[in-house]
């Protein structure tokens, strides 16, 4: 049985993956999927995410609404288009620093939240089950790539590679990475007034309370390996006795 979500990705993937005709009636067409993607991007970029319509898009390349659909069929394969555009295309294994499956990975997170700091809608519309275009799924390649060096079992990587993620976009900013009692000033406030229920909070406030500049993605990112580095030594060695 095709449910709508089949049609849906079947539509995506035709689209992101080089499968559909463009219009060939009329005039050479003087639009492109990239350049509606480019606008769409530019826009999200600027003013975020809902400021995304088709009818805006279109404005702003000053065409009618009705030409867009002839690229796409509405908002969410615009939002695939999006996605595959900005993240662009990754670097090759041979490109990143180091020869070794650490600093390799390192550098990928560390290119991952350079793209995703230049387009801050992406981290919330890469979320969920969906169809990746060529270019999104070129990262995911290469990060499965520097991970198969570790010796870590498929489901072991899989599981790495996706807290990986998941660390990069909560460490995004103060907004997604949870409540923050001592970043808040409000709730710093009650904590100050209430120091006798939560004593060790309060205590807290007394330091320097202040995120550091990268929201803690750096430590959170080296106890991660660490512990990955670690699991391998523990391993090699039972190997080896």
């Amino acid at each position: 049985m095709v449910t709508d979500s089949d049609t849906t990705a079947d539509g995506t993937i035709q689209l992101l993956w080089g499968l559909r005709e463009g219009p060939t009636r009329g005039p050479k067409p003087v639009l492109s999927l990239e350049r509606i993607a480019q606008a769409a991007v530019d826009l999200a970029d600027a003013e975020g995410l809902a400021a995304v319509s088709m009818q805006r898009v279109a404005a702003d390349l000053d065409f009618t609404k009705m030409s867009l659909y002839r690229y796409v069929t509405g908002k969410d394969e615009l939002v695939a288009a999006m996605i595959d555009l900005a993240v662009g295309e990754p670097p090759t294994l041979d490109e990143l620093p180091g020869t070794t499956w650490r600093p390799r990975i390192e550098a990928w997170v560390r290119l991952l939240a350079q793209t995703w700091e230049a387009h801050p809608w992406l981290p919330w519309v890469t979320m969920g089950d969906r169809v990746m275009g060529p270019k999104e799924t070129g990262w995911t390649e290469l990060s499965a790539a520097i991970l198969a060096e570790t010796g870590l079992t498929v489901p072991e990587r899989m599981s790495l590679a996706r807290m990986l993620g998941g660390h990069v976009r909560a460490t995004m900013s103060v907004s997604t990475a949870g409540t923050q009692p001592w970043v808040n000033r409000h709730q710093a406030a009650l904590l100050r007034e209430h120091a006798d229920r939560f004593p060790t909070l309060r205590s807290m406030l007394d330091g320097d309370a202040a995120p550091p500049p990268d929201y803690g993605r750096d430590f959170g990112l080296r106890v991660i390996l660490d512990g990955v580095e670690l699991l391998i030594a523990e391993r090699s060695g039972r190997h080896r006795a």
